[in-house]
């Protein structure tokens, strides 16, 4: 499996990917670990699927939001890092705006697992922690951390 052209079938535009909100930065390394910081279902520079899930947003509306999130990291170290630098995804941190009663997180995380998984391969095994929060910034339905182990010199 090649990722890098896996990564590239995506079509990221690496030009345009959504731009850190605040004093800090989007991929930040640390020894042989790069953290990627939070991303948004920002897509063409316009957040999707704004809202509460299991109110206004559905859960398939929210499993294509984990997917936009999905591939901003992916493009954020494909622009930073470079896919040939990486040896894979270690855990992702999910975070998503609910209405009271609504459970299917995981499903929504899928969107994000799946997404990584096809385009990693073995690579892209991971953790995953998910955590229904009160609101998001910009109101937007899901955000993720994430952090990759880099290849060794």
């Amino acid at each position: 499996m090649d990722i890098v052209q896996n990564v590239n079938s995506l079509n990221i535009d690496l030009e345009n990917l959504p731009k850190p909100g605040g004093s800090y930065t989007a991929v930040n390394t640390r020894g042989n670990i790069a953290y990627v910081a939070i991303q948004f279902p920002i897509k063409n520079g316009q957040l999707q699927h704004a809202g509460r899930l299991g109110d206004q947003i559905s859960t398939e509306q929210g499993y294509e939001a984990a997917g936009i999130c999905a591939r901003n990291i992916i493009g954020q170290i494909q622009k930073f890092i470079g896919f040939e630098n990486v040896e894979g995804l270690n855990h992702l941190d999910i975070y998503f705006q609910n209405a009271e009663n609504w459970n299917d997180g995981p499903a929504v995380a899928n969107g994000a697992s799946d997404l990584f998984n096809e385009v990693l391969g073995e690579a892209g095994k991971h953790t995953r922690t998910i955590i229904g929060v009160h609101s998001l910034s910009r109101n937007s339905c899901i955000s993720i951390t994430s952090s990759f182990t880099l290849k060794s010199d």
